[in-house]
């Protein structure tokens, strides 16, 4: 039991250490993709990646679970993301990052209502998610001040609320038995629907000769292979192991991967607002993840 937690915590933690990195590519992107673009293109290269890696079909599958993939698909892989481009239109990213990481907070009040006897939530959850969300602030609000803008604002509490949705959904699948890779190439599929509606809501362009510069090649396949495919499955594994809460609480951690690889790769200050937000963080972090007495 020891032992799958482990590698529930070393999947939760590769996960976030690439998501928490790919604002670096994306940013690279943007130059010349729109949001939507890049969305489009990185979720359907990871969903051909994961039909490489297996070309076995996912099969008896019932009405109500294909529902749960079809709810999974929709909240996780298109719903969240589009709340989440659209908010950073209308609010600064600061904003968006200190509010998409009250996710874990959404998660444990549906896993309460929804996952009865799944996952009891003591104190040091509470405390430790108000720990972390203090660092979260100076991480990401160094050096500015905080302006409120309710529709963009409103829109990341959205996202943050969708992904805690898409989390108990994740727990649910793994309930089912299936190979991870296969229910994640499922979920995949379904978002990939849903996404195709909002590509024409959003100036969608193919137009793939611009994949013949390296630069954008290469930072597509490592969203597409990387954050997408692999990370995905990575998560849904820490979800099976560690429980929808548990995997959720290492999202605190995306604002300090961020912090450190702008440091590292784009020569960015490090202020003390930054070293004490990632401590506090950390902290948080851990107090949410201790356990009482006993258990």
């Amino acid at each position: 039991m020891e032992n799958s937690a482990m590698k529930g915590h070393l999947s939760g933690l590769l996960t976030i250490l690439i998501w928490g990195t790919t604002f670096i590519s994306t940013k690279v992107l943007l130059k010349d993709f729109l949001p939507v673009e890049i969305l489009f293109f990185r979720f359907l290269l990871g969903y051909l990646a994961l039909w490489a890696v297996s070309r076995r079909p996912l099969k008896g599958t019932s009405r109500s679970q294909e529902l749960t993939f079809v709810l999974a698909g929709f909240c996780g892989i298109c719903l969240y993301y589009l709340l989440e481009n659209i908010a950073l239109t209308y609010t600064m990213a600061s904003n968006v990052g200190v509010i998409i990481s009250m996710s874990p907070f959404f998660t444990a009040l549906l896993s309460h209502l929804l996952l009865k006897g799944e996952e009891r939530l003591g104190a040091s959850f509470f405390i430790g998610f108000v720990v972390a969300m203090a660092g979260i602030v100076l991480i990401s609000f160094q050096g500015s001040s905080l302006k409120l803008d309710p529709a963009g604002d409103l829109l990341a509490l959205l996202a943050a609320f969708v992904w805690a949705c898409y989390a108990i959904l994740t727990k649910k699948i793994s309930g089912y038995g299936y190979d991870i890779l296969l229910t994640t190439r499922r979920t995949f599929f379904y978002g990939i629907l849903f996404m195709i509606p909002a590509l024409f809501l959003f100036d969608f362009h193919l137009e793939l000769s611009r994949f013949a510069q390296p630069v954008h090649l290469l930072n597509i396949l490592y969203l597409g292979l990387g954050a997408s495919a692999l990370c995905f499955v990575t998560w849904n594994f820490a979800v099976k192991l560690l429980g929808a809460v548990k995997t959720s609480i290492y999202i605190y951690m995306v604002p300090v991967i961020t912090v450190i690889t702008s440091a590292l790769i784009l020569k960015e200050p490090v202020t003390w607002m930054t070293v004490g937000g990632t401590a506090l963080t950390l902290a948080g972090l851990l107090l949410s993840e201790r356990r009482k007495p006993g258990k």
